[in-house]
């Protein structure tokens, strides 16, 4: 059996471990925080990523922590309706589309990955600084929590070290500099009541100018009876620092939504009453050829780390250990197993990577400020026709692996919500 170490507990290195403990393998993480905790902001999982943690055992546990995606809605810079369409189980998927706290997911996976390879699968406070190999293994260079160092031998290491992967930066030291694309993420999270459905992500603004996404990660968060809303906003801004926890402001950012009226959510006031802001540059990782050296394999962000639009970086992250765990437990050549698990991925993740460079589906308020000159607009389908949007949309998601329900029978699976039976504003 295999001696396998992963480096990082982020979800893409719990999940993998979690995959590889279902082949029959246990694996080791070493983690660099010295302990575990519950930080970050949301994360949209997409319904083939509720499909991979059920086939972890870990849906209903994921349902308790999360909320139910039910439809998504695209604004322009007004407050006008462009586009909407239904999300997972409720557009026919037979998965549902979720919203979560980033930090929940890792600690129930992080759990779940204690409780079943034992106490000491997880080894924290341990940075892997960079590995040599020869014909027979990998040994991993670590700094201790307490500055010493340390080397740890295995068969197979799995480099799950995210954006800043120091495995990434020796694999290809030609890539090792990121550039920063001019856009930053202003990213925080609200306490307030339930809009719209109680499961409804906004896509709102001009990305031109600004853009913002808005959804609900907890329902009747901290026994307070209101929702916890998780809230993105792009602007341009210089900066160069990639870190995931600078502290910001609304202050830069407020003006940009002056004249953004929905009647079931004052945006302003959500903003203001955040009850954190992160800065979040969006740098440029190109990707890569190869995520293979010997015997060391990048997944995750460390192999292909995209922008945070459309809510696929941790779902193929995820996705990633399941493949990987396949074929090392069915190919026996290491060498041939690896590749196997490459060439399956690779290309596949990278489209996706430039596709969430170029927007994504996102493109579709870009395009309407162009098609409006930045004017209001008398009706929709006089600028972007339905059936324009829909052909957008339906490539978009069978792009990242979830081809929509009755697009192979042309049907359309987008609206205006103003042509469906909706919930009333709760909010």
């Amino acid at each position: 059996m295999l001696d396998i170490a992963i480096i990082g507990a982020g979800p893409a290195g719990l999940a993998a471990a979690l995959r590889l403990h279902q082949k029959g393998f246990r694996p080791r993480i070493y983690e660099s925080v010295q302990e575990l905790k519950p930080l970050g902001v949301g994360i949209d999982v997409k319904v083939y990523g509720s499909k991979e943690l059920d086939e972890l055992g870990l849906l209903e546990e994921f349902r308790a922590i999360s909320v139910d995606a039910q439809e998504s809605i695209f604004y322009n810079k007004y407050g006008q309706e462009i586009y909407a369409e239904l999300c997972g189980a409720h557009m026919g998927y037979l998965y549902e589309q979720r919203f979560v706290h980033r930090g929940y997911l890792q600690m129930l996976l992080y759990r779940s990955v204690i409780e079943r390879l034992g106490e000491d699968a997880v080894v924290q406070g341990e940075r892997c600084l960079g590995y040599t190999q020869d014909a027979n293994g990998v040994t991993l260079e670590l700094q201790n929590r307490d500055g010493s160092s340390s080397t740890v031998r295995a068969d197979l290491a799995i480099a799950a070290d995210g954006i800043k992967s120091a495995i990434r930066r020796q694999m290809h030291p030609e890539s090792a500099e990121p550039v920063y694309s001019g856009i930053t993420m202003w990213r925080g999270t609200t306490l307030m009541k339930p809009f719209k459905s109680g499961g409804t992500i906004l896509h709102i603004g001009a990305p031109q100018i600004s853009s913002m996404i808005v959804y609900p990660i907890a329902d009747d968060f901290e026994g307070t009876g209101l929702t916890l809303v998780n809230w993105v906003v792009e602007a341009t801004r210089d900066e160069t620092v990639e870190d995931w926890n600078q502290i910001g402001t609304v202050d830069e950012i407020l003006h940009y939504y002056d004249d953004c009226h929905i009647d079931f959510l004052d945006v302003q006031q959500m903003l203001r009453d955040a009850r954190e802001v992160y800065l979040f540059p969006l740098i440029r990782h190109d990707p890569l050829d190869s995520w293979i050296d010997g015997r060391v394999v990048m997944i995750g962000d460390a192999a292909h780390a995209m922008y945070p639009r459309g809510g696929n970086g941790a779902c193929q992250a995820i996705v990633d250990g399941g493949v990987l765990a396949e074929k090392l437990a069915t190919i026996d050549d290491l060498d041939d197993a690896l590749k196997a698990f490459e060439n399956q991925r690779l290309a596949a993740v990278n489209g996706i990577v430039m596709a969430h460079r170029g927007e994504g589906y996102e493109i579709i308020r870009r395009m309407v400020e162009d098609r409006t000159d930045g004017e209001r607009f008398t009706d929709i389908e006089d600028v972007l026709p339905l059936a324009e949007a829909d052909a957008i949309f339906s490539k978009y998601h069978a792009l990242v692996g979830q081809p929509r329900p009755g697009h192979e029978a042309g049907e359309a699976t987008g609206f205006r919500t103003w042509e469906l039976a909706v919930s009333e504003p709760t909010a």
